[in-house]
């Protein structure tokens, strides 16, 4: 992993509001469904009615039936267009946190390497979380890893339901209270702060920061060795 570079939180919120405002809601409004993962060189859906919608450096990428379809990214509203669909601030209303709109007539002009921290950053995420899964008990109920759109984070969700087990492990490329990107395990019940494992004021949980995982000569054990002791605090609890 190398530093990032200068803008990333610019550049992450820019692509939040692609991933809110565009990719998401395709999806959404066509199979009822929202999630979103890691693709080459960027993020966008898996396939939904033979399509794959993406961000690929500065460009948004659409495949349909053997055709691709790319275009430069400028504006939310000229990605909608573009995905044939209308922009909506409120397109679907349940959300607990939905994300703020920022102007979707204002230009994006994203910074190619940026995208590029971030893409990796998904990139590792998403294969760190599914090593993760492989280590889960019998017992534990394990979900897909997605990117929820909301929280524009790649994560899953492992361990039984009703045993104090439960817990969202994930890979953020940060947010309001991370400006860099770090890694997560957020408890769904109780945990004990006396335990310096928690150690994230932010919410119910441990994080690990990116600055601990660059220079690291395998990047992905550290992640694993973080999150898999999250995951033994709740079990032997």
């Amino acid at each position: 992993m190398n530093p990032l570079p200068d803008g990333h939180v610019e550049t992450r919120d820019k692509l939040h509001q692609l991933a809110f405002f565009a990719l998401a809601p395709a999806r959404y409004k066509a199979i009822d469904r929202m999630g979103l993962r890691a693709t080459p060189g960027g993020f966008g859906t898996p396939e939904f009615e033979g399509r794959v919608a993406r961000v690929e450096g500065d460009l948004l990428v659409l495949e349909s039936e053997g055709s691709i379809a790319t275009q430069t990214i400028t504006t939310i509203r000229s990605a909608t267009d573009f995905l044939g669909i209308d922009y909506e601030e409120a397109w679907y209303p349940s959300f607990r946190d939905p994300l703020s709109p920022a102007d979707p007539d204002a230009e994006l002009s994203l910074d190619i390497d940026g995208v590029k921290v971030v893409a990796e950053w998904f990139e590792f995420g998403y294969q760190v979380l599914n090593r993760l899964q492989g280590y889960g008990t019998a017992d534990d109920d394990v979900s897909e890893v997605q990117i929820w759109p909301e929280h524009f984070d790649a994560a899953t969700e492992i361990g039984a339901e009703g045993r104090g087990q439960r817990a969202s492990y994930g890979a953020s490329p940060g947010d309001a209270a991370h400006p860099e990107p770090y890694l997560y395990v957020s408890a769904w019940g109780k945990i004990d702060r006396s335990n310096h494992y928690w150690n994230d004021t932010a919410f119910n949980g441990a994080s690990l920061g990116y600055e601990l995982l660059v220079g690291e000569v395998d990047p992905v054990t550290t992640a694993l060795v973080f999150l898999l002791e999250g995951h033994r605090i709740l079990h032997q609890a």
